[in-house]
């Protein structure tokens, strides 16, 4: 028997074959990706459950020796940290035919970027959230406004005074709040090692207006692959995300910086990106979805520093 003609090949249905789609969507994820470059990530694909325990072991306390004396036995009830993998997020797109074959191939490179920048977004808001909450805020909202328990947030003029969200009080980013919430985290015991300081496009525009910022205080790190990183400030590597910049309080102009630990927080990926495709032939169309399926929780809150610092509205949050 003779070989039907004209035949559908992986040549003339190069569209239709997901695995073009999921490298093309990760590439784009990892590539808008911010803040969970940054902080700690765990792998948790292919595994079952919905709750992940981490310990969260107390630190101890070095003892004088004494002679003559037996030492001194540390014996802490050790906690420890559940992230609930809650948080699953989809992109759709319902392909005509029609479009398939009249549209060109820039059509579908724009889903898949389009694809992989919408899920991205959507990760660091959680930690974005996450992290603004470090100080008595509630996670996925803009309370920073001060209470009898914690200052949730500083201006970012001075680092010191506490931000109001009620009556927007917050001022430009400068150098001496930055250098006030360094002392912070140094306060905290925090190591020096693997801090990040996280801001807004507005921000930047500020240190650029800064001496500190042209000076040898800030290095710019040209062979830098983690994304979003512009420079390194009194050692601590800077990075800007548009994602962060969303209004804090009652307004719409405040925003949020974080400096913190990247033992802050932790993201758990259980399904990390993926996409598939399924023709639907009573629609002569194609059903294209990439999702992905994660949880995030702070690790060790008062090992980071969440600034909110201003820019015509901004602020510092500190962890309790």
């Amino acid at each position: 028997m003779a070989y039907p003609t004209p035949a559908v090949t992986v040549t003339t249905a190069a569209t239709f074959i997901p695995e073009i789609w999921s490298d093309e969507i990760i590439a784009a994820y990892k590539k808008n990706l911010v803040l969970a470059n940054i902080v700690m990530k765990m792998n948790f694909k292919g595994k079952k459950g919905d709750v992940v325990h981490i310990p969260a072991p107390t630190r101890g306390s070095a003892s004088a020796k004494a002679a003559s004396t037996a030492v001194t036995l540390i014996a802490d009830t050790e906690t420890e940290i559940q992230v609930s993998i809650n948080k699953h997020f989809e992109y759709s797109r319902f392909i005509e035919d029609i479009v398939e074959a009249q549209a060109l191939n820039s059509l579908r490179q724009f889903y898949t970027a389009d694809a992989g920048y919408a899920l991205a977004k959507q990760v660091d808001t959680s930690l974005i959230q996450l992290g603004r909450a470090f100080n008595g805020a509630t996670v996925g909202t803009n309370d920073y406004a001060t209470s009898n328990t914690s200052t949730k947030a500083f201006i970012g003029s001075d680092g010191t005074t506490a931000y109001n969200s009620t009556t927007s009080n917050a001022a430009a980013l400068t150098d001496a709040a930055i250098r006030r919430t360094i002392q912070r985290l140094d306060d905290n015991d925090t190591p020096m090692d693997n801090r990040f300081f996280l801001i807004p496009p507005s921000s930047r525009n500020t240190l650029m207006g800064l001496s500190r910022y042209t000076e040898q205080a800030f290095v710019g790190n040209g062979n830098a692959i983690r994304t979003g990183e512009i420079g390194n400030l009194y050692g601590i590597p800077v990075f800007t995300s548009s994602n962060a910049d969303t209004g804090a309080g009652n307004s719409t102009t405040d925003r949020i910086c974080l400096m913190g630990h990247k033992d802050a927080m932790v993201l758990v990926e259980q399904i990390g990106i993926r996409s598939q495709t399924q023709y639907k032939q009573d629609y002569l169309a194609t059903l294209f979805t990439s999702d992905t399926l994660y949880g995030v929780a702070a690790l060790r809150a008062a090992a980071t520093t969440g600034a909110a610092l201003s820019s015509s509205a901004y602020a510092l949050a500190v962890p309790a």
